[in-house]
């Protein structure tokens, strides 16, 4: 009997480390920076939010930054992007030349024309895609005005599955302010897009509380 019970023991083992766990525990973050207007001013609190990113990911995890420009769906949009070394003393190193191209980027950054963000949302999900992370996350530091360069088109379904889409710091317009109803329509409008594509949306514009960025 003792025997059978040792026998069924080592089958359920060998069992067990023949499925090894193939899911990705690593993170892929993407963040797109709206620098066009008066948005521009707000390009220093985006600085603070990628230097809390940079203290919280890990080993393993990968991160980007882009500007959305007038035709976002470019690698030239991109200020720095990173998969970092599963050593962490290499992960440190790599974590200060991400923070100085983004703050040289910011110490001279111009402002856009145009906003294209649906272009920038395709090129995050290209990106994080390409990275194999585990869980996706697409932060978007914009007003969520989209303007866009005379005859773009981006009225068209996006496919955002499995990807986490936060808003951030969605200001108010003087429009706004004239007609409330434009703000909450615009929020709504990108609502509709990211979950009829297959993602998670949500709104942060408390930047006291940055560890809510990435919460699931």
């Amino acid at each position: 009997m003792k025997k059978l019970l040792a026998m069924g023991l080592l089958s359920v083992l060998l069992l067990v480390s023949g499925c090894p766990d193939t899911t990705s525990h690593s993170q892929g973050v993407y963040m797109l920076l709206d620098s066009s207007g008066t948005y521009k001013k707000e390009i220093k609190r985006a600085q603070a939010i990628i230097n809390y990113l940079l203290g919280t990911l890990q080993p393993g995890d990968s991160f980007a930054v882009a500007r959305i420009d007038s035709a976002s769906f470019s690698e030239k949009d991109i200020i720095a992007k990173m998969t970092f070394d599963r050593r962490p003393s290499m992960t440190n190193q790599q974590k200060r030349l991400f923070k100085q191209k983004v703050d040289e980027f910011v110490a001279k950054v111009r402002g856009s024309a145009y906003t294209d963000i649906t272009g920038g949302v395709l090129q995050a999900v290209e990106y994080l895609n390409e990275t194999g992370a585990g869980r996706k996350h697409i932060l978007i530091f914009s007003d969520l005005k989209e303007d866009l360069v005379k005859g773009q088109v981006r009225d068209f379904p996006i496919q955002v599955s499995e990807c986490k889409v936060v808003a951030l710091n969605v200001t108010k317009l003087r429009t706004d302010n004239i007609d409330p109803r434009e703000y909450y329509k615009r929020v709504d409008q990108w609502k509709e897009r990211v979950e009829a594509g297959g993602g998670h949306w949500r709104v942060v514009n408390d930047l006291e509380r940055l560890e809510s960025i990435l919460a699931d």
